[in-house]
């Protein structure tokens, strides 16, 4: 069985996938779900989900050594919890006949995907940025997808996530807290005459890890503790430029609704007792 739940406060559990067990800071006025999403009954990743626009926000996650490979035979599946409070907290697979109007007041549904043919489903938590079958399995929920214009989804952002993993799989040495997320400007999907999905302006992503070899090329090396990236969700113009978290946070101060006080990473991804702390 698959699972999620829906908190208020993240479990310690579900802070694993966190830096420093602390969540991106700066979005704390918004009404957005938190997910801690759950697979064979343990928790694979964190999502930070907007029931109005029925799109995840960001998904944070931790990256696992992986071959790159991607688990096709996955159905995909809906968070009960974010209809009802007395929902499962097992995430349910969408069944072969169902009645949207139980829950598609708050999240996506698969109809919403179905007559589109510039967008395709993106995740967020990409399946080839983690190891184990059941870990890639976790990431087939639509509160793990977001409207990707194909030629970008297939192309720089399929390019970028292959970069980052053949990275992080070749340099970093301890864990990768990564977060990756989307910013909207009003632009949405519409089903029966109904807005149903927000339509990404950008994509970005992060990554923190704090335990890397320092021995690794400079070209890498420079890459590390942190870094990030951000593209244009269109068909054209859409290179995805990478930057240091610095420079992503202060675009993404810009073009969306993020406080001032808005930090991805807890202090910065700066290791406690590192030389790059500043006394």
């Amino acid at each position: 069985m698959v699972g999620a739940e829906v908190q208020e406060h993240l479990s310690p559990e579900c802070k694993q996938f966190l830096y420093m067990g602390t969540l991106p800071r700066g979005l704390e006025e918004q009404p957005f779900k938190k997910i801690c999403q759950f697979y064979e009954g343990n928790p694979r990743f964190v999502t930070l989900y907007d029931t109005t626009n029925h799109i995840p926000i960001y998904s944070a996650y931790t990256f696992k050594r992986s071959d790159g490979f991607k688990k096709v035979d996955v159905p995909w599946m809906y968070e009960p919890q974010l209809s009802t409070v007395s929902g499962p907290r097992e995430m349910q697979s969408f069944p072969s006949e169902y009645v949207h109007n139980s829950f598609e007041d708050a999240q996506a549904v698969l109809d919403d995907y179905s007559d589109s043919v510039i967008f395709e489903r993106g995740q967020l938590n990409p399946d080839e940025h983690q190891g184990q079958p059941d870990d890639k399995a976790s990431t087939y929920t639509l509160t793990n997808v977001v409207p990707q214009v194909r030629e970008f989804n297939i192309g720089p952002w399929k390019y970028h996530e292959h970069t980052i993993r053949k990275r992080l799989n070749n340099y970093c040495r301890g864990t990768a807290y990564v977060v990756t997320g989307v910013t909207t400007s009003g632009h949405m999907i519409r089903r029966n005459n109904i807005n149903r999905l927000g339509i990404p302006t950008y994509l970005w992503s992060a990554y923190c890890c704090v335990d890397f070899d320092h021995n690794a090329p400079y070209a890498e090396r420079s890459k590390f503790p942190a870094f990030a990236a951000y593209g244009l969700n269109e068909r054209e113009n859409n290179k995805v430029q990478e930057m240091t978290v610095q420079q992503l946070e202060d675009f993404l101060k810009k073009v969306t609704y993020v406080g001032g006080s808005f930090q991805l990473f807890y202090d910065n991804c700066v290791p406690p007792n590192s030389a790059l702390r500043i006394v």
